[in-house]
């Protein structure tokens, strides 16, 4: 099932069919008791809604990320901050038993499918990180999984670690969507997340590339643990498990661009560059 927010309500599609939900109000649904069996049992019929009505999928949710979750963004990070001292910090925290989380975005920093989405004008090395991101409610359960863009300012982090805010929270910094696939059962490991960057009316993508779940280090369950250790989110969280596909170091978006972020059962989130 995937749970859909629209300008003109929230719907939700099962089996191939789109059924209203009768409650409006996107914090009280996403924290319902058994949000997957209360979904189910909604029977009324409704139109499929229009890209163009496709609104963020969240309400008053916070969007926290954590960081250096693969290999490949493990190696990208050391690479970005080796001459400023600050690569064997992404090697450690790899290893350790502690993830790394960081706050990413409040609603307002957020876009939906078809946004703009900002590139940060003091940096000269930004790039989308396509990322899994978990839906959860007030009591620390995923209850969904939606596809997210955690736009990134390489250059600012990687010239001290201490720019970690700058370098990816700033206006319009992160993107949602299309919609929630409401978890019945955990999201399976072999599951793609795809990323394609178009650009201007070439016939290919600039830049494309692809990973699985499988090439986590961390599972979804153990990162919520550590985000819900000592912290409580009273209309549920979002939270960015982090990146698998990284751009060469060569690549920086430009305006226009529009970027494509793919995930297997959820659908495909949709944003341009202004």
């Amino acid at each position: 099932m995937i749970l859909y927010r629209t300008a003109q309500g929230l719907v939700v599609e099962r089996d191939g069919r789109y059924h209203a939900v009768p409650v409006g109000d996107w914090d009280e649904v996403l924290n319902q008791e058994n949000l997957a069996a209360w979904l189910r049992g909604l029977d009324a019929e409704v139109a499929e809604p229009t890209p163009g009505s496709l609104q963020a999928p969240l309400g008053a949710q916070e969007v926290w990320a954590s960081g250096v979750t693969y290999y490949r963004s493990r190696n990208a990070r050391m690479e970005e901050s080796k001459d400023a001292g600050g690569a064997d910090f992404y090697q450690r925290v790899y290893e350790a038993d502690r993830p790394e989380l960081f706050f990413k975005a409040t609603p307002s920093r957020v876009v939906g499918p078809g946004g703009v989405m900002h590139r940060r004008l003091d940096s000269k090395w930004i790039v989308p990180e396509p990322e899994l991101t978990l839906v959860i409610n007030r009591r620390g359960q995923i209850v969904g999984y939606t596809c997210g863009n955690d736009l990134s300012c390489r250059d600012i982090e990687g010239e001290n670690p201490l720019y970690l805010p700058q370098a990816k929270v700033f206006a319009r910094c992160a993107a949602l969507g299309p919609g929630v696939m409401v978890a019945e059962r955990p999201i399976p490991t072999e599951t793609s997340i795809l990323c394609e960057i178009w650009r201007g009316d070439a016939a290919v993508p600039v830049f494309r590339g692809e990973t699985t779940l499988a090439q986590m280090k961390r599972t979804p369950e153990e990162l919520v643990s550590w985000l819900f250790k000592e912290e409580s989110f009273p209309a549920g969280c979002y939270l960015m498990t982090g990146t698998g596909v990284v751009p060469p170091d060569d690549f920086c978006l430009k305006p226009g661009d529009v970027v494509k972020i793919t995930i297997d059962g959820i659908g495909t989130l949709v944003n341009v560059m202004d």
